[in-house]
């Protein structure tokens, strides 16, 4: 494999091992934060309900605290593993920096063949083959390109794999959640709830 060819390889693959690292990151952050930060807010708001007990949207409001509590309690499922991801995501972080390395390592040298490069990055595959979980919390593919795109270091990538903001940055099915659910469960809600009021 020539250096142009086995450069851009490894920029995918830093890549696909760096995003994957976030994205495990990302559902032990989910898993971790957000139940107690649903309960936080609830108990403020059930607090709120008993201060105006006659407040108009009390039905309403109760409706989004069960809600809430439901998507709490379907996160707990991950609880008894969130340890088990955030330790894959620092393996991978281990792995997306040895790729780095070796991107250096070939981008300096003036060889013209990469035997024992590619030897090595196949082995780096290998684990993070072994090691990845494709199970995933809801939202953590979202979360995950905060984390990749915002806080890592990728520039290295860049140099043979440039990303654009609406293609790479911007999850598609973040686009469509807003664009298509959003305005579905209010359009929905107003049919319940106002007008049935």
């Amino acid at each position: 494999m020539d250096k142009d060819a086995l450069l851009k390889q490894l920029a995918d693959y830093g890549y696909r091992i760096g995003f994957g690292a976030k994205k495990h990151f990302a559902t032990y952050d989910i898993v971790s934060k957000v139940p107690s930060g649903i309960s936080l807010i609830g108990l403020f708001i059930g607090v709120g309900q008993l201060a105006y007990p006659n407040y108009n949207y009390s039905t309403m409001i109760s409706t989004i605290l069960i809600l809430a509590s439901i998507i709490g309690l379907t996160m707990n499922s991950y609880n008894a593993e969130k340890e088990i991801y955030s330790q894959i995501g620092q393996e991978l972080t281990q792995l997306f920096n040895e790729v780095q390395a070796l991107y250096f390592k070939v981008r300096n040298s003036s060889e013209q063949t990469f035997t024992t490069e590619v030897q090595q990055l196949n082995e780096i595959l290998t684990k993070y083959y072994q090691i990845s979980r494709s199970q995933q919390i809801f939202g953590a593919d979202w979360f995950a390109h905060y984390k990749f795109f915002w806080q890592m270091e990728k520039k290295w990538i860049e140099e043979q794999r440039p990303f654009s903001f609406l293609r790479d940055m911007i999850p598609l099915s973040l686009v469509f959640f807003l664009v298509l659910v959003i305005p579905l469960v209010f359009f929905s809600w107003y049919f319940i709830f106002e007008r049935g009021a």
